[in-house]
């Protein structure tokens, strides 16, 4: 249904193929805490959400959780409603204010930390994600082809060359281990040392 809704509106999802990456990726690792810079109508949080609460096994008291981040509160209403729906909504964090801010903010250390936010500030949140995520922790962004846009090198717009300038740093950067899936627009997958 959410799928259905994302192309009638036209709105961005992460689509099942990615969602299913996503998923893998957090079961894999037995994610517990996950954070989402830009979260969309919770679309991909149902997908982590889904992962935290397989992960947990029986010990659902201590079930963890993925925090659902988005400027706009109808936005938020809505990803409320859908994770509800799908039995979900406990383990989810909502939090409406900007996606960077609400990182710097949350305590603790992210297993995972997904980014899906505007193109130009991929750049100055790479120093929020490797402040919040543990060592040995996973990020996933979002959009790494963008639209192959990074591909011409006469595109300088700001989104295109925030692409490259987070590709840029954490491919020369000794803190990341990390390598472009080419599904969909691009999953850059990054493994904080």
């Amino acid at each position: 249904a959410m799928e259905a809704m994302a192309e009638a509106e036209g709105f961005p999802i992460i689509g099942p193929a990615c969602g299913q990456v996503c998923y893998l990726i957090a079961r894999m690792i037995r994610a517990r805490r996950i954070f989402e810079l830009g979260s969309g109508f919770g679309y991909s949080t149902a997908w982590f959400a889904r992962a935290v609460r397989e992960n947990a096994g029986d010990n659902h008291a201590h079930g963890g959780e993925v925090h659902h981040t988005v400027w706009d509160q109808e936005l938020s209403d809505q990803a409320r409603r859908h994770l509800n729906t799908l039995g979900l909504a406990d383990l989810v964090r909502f939090h409406c204010s900007e996606a960077v801010e609400a990182l710097r903010k949350a305590d603790g250390r992210f297993d995972l930390i997904f980014c899906d936010i505007d193109k130009e500030g991929y750049p100055a949140s790479l120093p929020a994600i490797e402040q919040r995520l543990r060592p040995g922790g996973v990020l996933i962004v979002d959009n790494m082809l963008w639209g192959n846009r990074i591909l011409d090198p006469e595109n300088r717009d700001a989104a295109t060359d925030g692409v490259r300038r987070l590709t840029r740093t954490v491919a020369s950067s000794e803190r990341w281990i990390g390598s472009i899936l080419p599904i969909r627009d691009g999953l850059l997958l990054a493994m904080r040392r």
